[in-house]
Protein backbone atom coordinates (compact mmCIF):
# COMPACT_ATOMS: atom_id res chain seq x y z
CA UNK A 1 0.00 0.00 0.00
CA UNK A 2 2.84 2.48 0.28
CA UNK A 3 4.13 2.39 -3.37
CA UNK A 4 1.28 4.29 -4.16
CA UNK A 5 1.50 6.95 -1.61
CA UNK A 6 5.17 7.26 -2.73
CA UNK A 7 4.31 7.69 -6.73
CA UNK A 8 2.13 10.33 -5.75
CA UNK A 9 4.49 12.02 -3.23
CA UNK A 10 6.90 12.36 -6.64
CA UNK A 11 4.59 13.53 -9.26
CA UNK A 12 3.57 16.17 -6.39
CA UNK A 13 6.60 17.44 -5.63
CA UNK A 14 9.40 15.89 -8.38
CA UNK A 15 8.70 19.49 -10.19
CA UNK A 16 9.58 21.62 -7.10
CA UNK A 17 12.82 19.92 -6.51
CA UNK A 18 13.70 20.12 -9.84
CA UNK A 19 13.06 24.30 -9.78
CA UNK A 20 15.26 23.85 -6.85
CA UNK A 21 18.18 22.06 -8.41
CA UNK A 22 18.07 24.44 -11.56
CA UNK A 23 17.54 27.91 -9.05
CA UNK A 24 17.61 30.52 -10.34
CA UNK A 25 15.24 30.31 -12.64
CA UNK A 26 14.39 34.28 -12.48
CA UNK A 27 16.39 37.30 -11.39
CA UNK A 28 16.83 37.40 -7.57
CA UNK A 29 16.41 40.62 -5.09
CA UNK A 30 19.03 40.95 -2.47
CA UNK A 31 17.87 43.01 -0.19
CA UNK A 32 20.25 46.04 1.25
CA UNK A 33 18.51 47.47 4.29
CA UNK A 34 19.95 50.86 3.96
CA UNK A 35 20.25 54.03 1.25
CA UNK A 36 22.91 53.80 -1.02
CA UNK A 37 26.00 54.88 -0.71
CA UNK A 38 26.43 53.17 3.16
CA UNK A 39 29.05 50.63 3.35
CA UNK A 40 26.14 47.47 2.96
CA UNK A 41 25.29 49.33 -0.45
CA UNK A 42 28.68 49.00 -2.00
CA UNK A 43 29.58 45.42 -1.02
CA UNK A 44 25.85 44.50 -1.82
CA UNK A 45 26.13 45.87 -5.00
CA UNK A 46 29.88 44.29 -5.67
CA UNK A 47 28.62 40.95 -4.80
CA UNK A 48 25.12 41.15 -6.90
CA UNK A 49 27.23 41.70 -10.18
CA UNK A 50 29.04 39.17 -9.66
CA UNK A 51 26.50 36.68 -8.49
CA UNK A 52 24.46 37.82 -11.93
CA UNK A 53 27.75 36.64 -13.99
CA UNK A 54 28.02 33.46 -12.46
CA UNK A 55 24.25 32.04 -12.27
CA UNK A 56 23.96 34.76 -15.94
CA UNK A 57 20.47 35.62 -14.07
CA UNK A 58 20.27 38.90 -12.91
CA UNK A 59 20.54 39.75 -8.89
CA UNK A 60 19.58 42.63 -8.21
CA UNK A 61 19.91 44.83 -5.12
CA UNK A 62 16.94 46.79 -3.53
CA UNK A 63 17.51 49.10 -1.29
CA UNK A 64 15.04 49.13 1.87
CA UNK A 65 15.69 51.59 4.28
CA UNK A 66 13.92 52.45 7.79
CA UNK A 67 14.24 51.95 11.34
CA UNK A 68 18.05 51.46 11.33
CA UNK A 69 17.86 48.75 8.83
CA UNK A 70 14.99 46.48 10.66
CA UNK A 71 12.25 47.37 7.69
CA UNK A 72 14.28 45.73 4.99
CA UNK A 73 15.70 42.82 7.63
CA UNK A 74 12.21 42.58 8.73
CA UNK A 75 10.86 42.10 5.03
CA UNK A 76 13.29 38.86 4.24
CA UNK A 77 12.51 37.11 7.10
CA UNK A 78 8.87 37.44 6.07
CA UNK A 79 9.52 36.76 2.33
CA UNK A 80 8.69 33.47 0.68
CA UNK A 81 11.81 31.13 1.87
CA UNK A 82 12.44 30.38 -2.41
CA UNK A 83 15.84 31.99 -2.73
CA UNK A 84 14.65 34.79 -4.90
CA UNK A 85 14.59 37.31 -1.82
CA UNK A 86 17.70 37.55 -0.46
CA UNK A 87 19.70 39.98 2.66
CA UNK A 88 22.95 41.91 2.48
CA UNK A 89 22.80 42.60 6.50
CA UNK A 90 25.06 44.36 8.73
CA UNK A 91 26.12 43.18 12.14
CA UNK A 92 22.88 45.55 13.09
CA UNK A 93 20.77 42.45 12.55
CA UNK A 94 21.72 41.49 15.95
CA UNK A 95 20.41 44.35 17.59
CA UNK A 96 16.97 45.01 17.61
CA UNK A 97 15.69 41.74 18.89
CA UNK A 98 17.42 42.80 21.97
CA UNK A 99 17.09 46.43 21.74
CA UNK A 100 13.14 46.44 21.01
CA UNK A 101 11.97 44.67 23.74
CA UNK A 102 14.25 46.93 25.65
CA UNK A 103 11.98 49.56 24.76
CA UNK A 104 9.11 48.16 25.14
CA UNK A 105 8.52 47.29 21.49
CA UNK A 106 7.39 43.87 19.16
CA UNK A 107 10.44 42.28 17.77
CA UNK A 108 10.14 42.96 14.61
CA UNK A 109 12.20 39.37 13.84
CA UNK A 110 14.54 36.91 15.56
CA UNK A 111 18.07 35.64 14.11
CA UNK A 112 16.45 32.47 13.71
CA UNK A 113 14.29 34.24 10.86
CA UNK A 114 17.52 33.82 9.03
CA UNK A 115 20.02 31.09 7.01
CA UNK A 116 23.41 32.51 7.39
CA UNK A 117 25.36 32.33 3.96
CA UNK A 118 28.66 33.48 4.19
CA UNK A 119 30.66 36.35 6.06
CA UNK A 120 31.70 38.98 3.50
CA UNK A 121 33.36 41.54 5.13
CA UNK A 122 34.60 43.15 8.24
CA UNK A 123 35.94 46.23 8.67
CA UNK A 124 36.57 48.34 11.75
CA UNK A 125 34.63 51.78 12.26
CA UNK A 126 36.29 55.17 12.52
CA UNK A 127 35.63 58.27 14.27
CA UNK A 128 35.21 61.22 11.74
CA UNK A 129 34.61 65.09 12.42
CA UNK A 130 34.60 67.83 10.01
CA UNK A 131 37.83 68.51 8.54
CA UNK A 132 37.56 72.05 8.27
CA UNK A 133 35.87 71.86 12.06
CA UNK A 134 37.97 72.87 15.58
CA UNK A 135 38.77 69.11 16.32
CA UNK A 136 41.96 67.54 15.61
CA UNK A 137 42.54 64.90 18.32
CA UNK A 138 40.24 62.74 19.96
CA UNK A 139 41.42 64.65 23.15
CA UNK A 140 40.14 67.62 21.98
CA UNK A 141 36.54 66.27 21.28
CA UNK A 142 36.66 64.43 24.43
CA UNK A 143 37.06 67.62 25.94
CA UNK A 144 34.56 69.95 24.21
CA UNK A 145 31.97 67.16 24.90
CA UNK A 146 32.50 67.51 28.85
CA UNK A 147 32.31 70.95 28.62
CA UNK A 148 29.32 71.26 26.35
CA UNK A 149 27.58 67.84 27.62
CA UNK A 150 24.80 67.24 24.94
CA UNK A 151 25.67 69.77 22.95
CA UNK A 152 27.94 67.89 21.14
CA UNK A 153 25.84 65.93 18.04
CA UNK A 154 26.42 63.12 16.04
CA UNK A 155 24.94 61.29 12.99
CA UNK A 156 23.97 57.22 12.54
CA UNK A 157 22.30 54.82 10.28
CA UNK A 158 19.27 54.50 12.72
CA UNK A 159 18.86 54.33 16.01
CA UNK A 160 20.34 50.96 17.83
CA UNK A 161 21.89 50.85 14.60
CA UNK A 162 26.18 49.77 14.19
CA UNK A 163 27.01 53.24 13.73
CA UNK A 164 24.54 54.09 16.59
CA UNK A 165 25.88 51.31 19.06
CA UNK A 166 29.57 52.26 18.31
CA UNK A 167 29.43 56.11 19.20
CA UNK A 168 27.43 54.85 22.75
CA UNK A 169 30.03 52.50 23.68
CA UNK A 170 32.58 55.33 22.76
CA UNK A 171 30.75 57.48 24.55
CA UNK A 172 30.18 55.54 27.86
CA UNK A 173 33.93 54.25 28.01
CA UNK A 174 34.82 58.17 28.02
CA UNK A 175 32.44 59.60 30.02
CA UNK A 176 30.74 61.86 27.79
CA UNK A 177 27.02 62.78 26.63
CA UNK A 178 26.31 63.38 23.19
CA UNK A 179 23.06 63.95 20.78
CA UNK A 180 22.30 61.25 18.86
CA UNK A 181 20.92 62.27 15.72
CA UNK A 182 19.64 59.23 13.60
CA UNK A 183 19.13 58.99 9.59
CA UNK A 184 17.83 56.22 7.20
CA UNK A 185 21.50 54.92 6.52
CA UNK A 186 25.15 55.48 6.76
CA UNK A 187 24.86 57.49 3.11
CA UNK A 188 22.24 60.67 4.61
CA UNK A 189 24.44 60.14 7.99
CA UNK A 190 28.05 61.13 5.97
CA UNK A 191 26.14 63.95 4.27
CA UNK A 192 24.99 65.31 7.34
CA UNK A 193 28.62 65.90 8.74
CA UNK A 194 29.78 66.95 5.64
CA UNK A 195 26.54 69.48 5.62
CA UNK A 196 27.55 70.69 9.17
CA UNK A 197 24.36 69.69 11.18
CA UNK A 198 26.27 67.09 13.28
CA UNK A 199 29.74 67.07 14.80
CA UNK A 200 30.40 63.35 14.05
CA UNK A 201 30.02 60.49 13.12
CA UNK A 202 31.16 56.40 13.18
CA UNK A 203 31.80 55.20 9.57
CA UNK A 204 32.57 52.31 8.25
CA UNK A 205 36.38 53.47 6.12
CA UNK A 206 34.82 52.27 3.23
CA UNK A 207 31.88 54.99 3.24
CA UNK A 208 34.35 57.86 4.44
CA UNK A 209 38.20 57.16 2.96
CA UNK A 210 36.96 58.74 -0.38
CA UNK A 211 35.92 61.92 1.83
CA UNK A 212 38.97 61.62 3.94
CA UNK A 213 41.51 61.42 1.13
CA UNK A 214 39.61 64.51 -0.19
CA UNK A 215 40.01 66.30 2.72
CA UNK A 216 36.49 66.63 3.70
CA UNK A 217 36.80 64.76 6.87
CA UNK A 218 39.55 64.01 9.33
CA UNK A 219 39.38 60.93 11.32
CA UNK A 220 40.31 60.86 14.82
CA UNK A 221 40.12 57.25 16.48
CA UNK A 222 39.18 54.01 15.41
CA UNK A 223 37.44 50.87 16.98
CA UNK A 224 39.54 48.22 15.83
CA UNK A 225 42.15 45.93 17.82
CA UNK A 226 44.93 47.39 15.75
CA UNK A 227 45.50 50.18 13.56
CA UNK A 228 44.46 50.39 10.00
CA UNK A 229 46.63 50.00 7.39
CA UNK A 230 45.22 52.77 5.24
CA UNK A 231 45.21 54.85 8.34
CA UNK A 232 48.55 53.40 9.66
CA UNK A 233 48.63 57.64 11.68
CA UNK A 234 45.24 56.80 12.89
CA UNK A 235 45.16 55.80 16.90
CA UNK A 236 42.80 53.32 18.56
CA UNK A 237 40.48 53.62 21.45
CA UNK A 238 42.42 50.46 22.11
CA UNK A 239 45.71 51.99 22.33
CA UNK A 240 44.66 55.27 24.27
CA UNK A 241 43.37 53.56 26.99
CA UNK A 242 39.65 52.95 26.58
CA UNK A 243 38.42 49.51 27.53
CA UNK A 244 35.89 47.69 25.93
CA UNK A 245 35.87 50.33 23.14
CA UNK A 246 35.99 47.77 19.88
CA UNK A 247 33.76 47.36 17.17
CA UNK A 248 33.61 46.32 13.46
CA UNK A 249 31.14 47.01 10.62
CA UNK A 250 30.73 43.42 8.95
CA UNK A 251 28.51 42.60 6.10
CA UNK A 252 27.21 38.84 5.05
CA UNK A 253 24.28 37.24 3.14
CA UNK A 254 21.46 35.42 4.80
CA UNK A 255 18.42 33.82 2.83
CA UNK A 256 15.04 33.06 4.93
CA UNK A 257 15.60 30.36 7.69
CA UNK A 258 13.30 27.84 5.57
CA UNK A 259 14.88 28.18 2.39
CA UNK A 260 15.60 24.68 0.87
CA UNK A 261 19.01 22.80 1.31
CA UNK A 262 19.82 22.69 -2.16
CA UNK A 263 18.59 26.82 -2.81
CA UNK A 264 21.06 27.26 0.12
CA UNK A 265 23.89 25.29 -1.57
CA UNK A 266 23.31 27.39 -4.68
CA UNK A 267 23.56 30.98 -2.39
CA UNK A 268 27.30 29.25 -0.41
CA UNK A 269 28.19 28.58 -3.88
CA UNK A 270 27.86 31.74 -5.76
CA UNK A 271 28.78 33.68 -3.00
CA UNK A 272 31.97 31.47 -2.77
CA UNK A 273 32.80 32.33 -6.04
CA UNK A 274 31.77 36.19 -6.04
CA UNK A 275 33.80 36.84 -2.99
CA UNK A 276 36.98 35.19 -4.77
CA UNK A 277 36.37 36.77 -8.04
CA UNK A 278 39.01 39.44 -8.73
CA UNK A 279 36.47 41.70 -10.22
CA UNK A 280 35.11 41.63 -6.83
CA UNK A 281 38.31 41.34 -4.82
CA UNK A 282 39.57 44.52 -6.71
CA UNK A 283 35.82 46.59 -6.24
CA UNK A 284 36.88 46.44 -2.58
CA UNK A 285 40.30 47.25 -3.00
CA UNK A 286 39.47 50.36 -4.45
CA UNK A 287 37.19 51.38 -1.24
CA UNK A 288 39.47 49.87 1.00
CA UNK A 289 37.20 47.42 2.73
CA UNK A 290 38.95 44.15 3.97
CA UNK A 291 37.69 40.94 2.69
CA UNK A 292 36.15 38.28 5.50
CA UNK A 293 34.72 35.01 3.99
CA UNK A 294 33.40 32.78 6.06
CA UNK A 295 31.40 29.95 4.77
CA UNK A 296 27.84 29.24 6.51
CA UNK A 297 28.98 27.15 8.97
CA UNK A 298 32.04 29.55 10.43
CA UNK A 299 29.92 32.26 9.47
CA UNK A 300 27.17 31.08 12.24
CA UNK A 301 29.19 30.30 15.02
CA UNK A 302 30.92 33.59 14.12
CA UNK A 303 27.37 35.27 14.21
CA UNK A 304 26.48 33.65 17.49
CA UNK A 305 29.42 35.60 19.43
CA UNK A 306 29.14 38.63 17.68
CA UNK A 307 25.54 38.81 18.58
CA UNK A 308 26.55 37.66 22.42
CA UNK A 309 28.67 40.49 22.78
CA UNK A 310 26.58 43.47 20.99
CA UNK A 311 23.75 42.43 23.45
CA UNK A 312 26.38 43.15 25.96
CA UNK A 313 26.65 46.31 24.70
CA UNK A 314 23.06 47.18 23.41
CA UNK A 315 22.20 46.87 27.13
CA UNK A 316 25.10 49.50 28.30
CA UNK A 317 23.78 51.62 26.06
CA UNK A 318 20.30 51.65 27.22
CA UNK A 319 20.93 51.93 31.10
CA UNK A 320 22.92 55.01 30.06
CA UNK A 321 19.61 56.61 28.54
CA UNK A 322 17.43 55.50 31.49
CA UNK A 323 19.37 57.94 33.52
Amino acid sequence: MRKPIVVCFLVLFAPLLQAQGNYPTKPVTMIAPFPAGGSVDLVARAVAQQMSEIWKQPVVVANRPGAGGAVGTTAVARAAPDGYTILMSLSSISIFPVSDPMNGKPVPYQLADFAPIALVTSDPTVLVVAADGPYKTIQEFIASAKAYPNQMNYSSSGIYGTLHVAMEMFANAAGIKMFHVPYQGGGPAVAALLGGQVHALASGPAAAIGQIKGGKMRALAGWGDKRLPMMPELPTFKELGFKDVEFYIWSGVFAPAAAPAPVVARLRAAVRAAVADPLFTGAMEKVQTPISYLDAPEFRGFLAKDAARLKVAVEKIGKVAEK
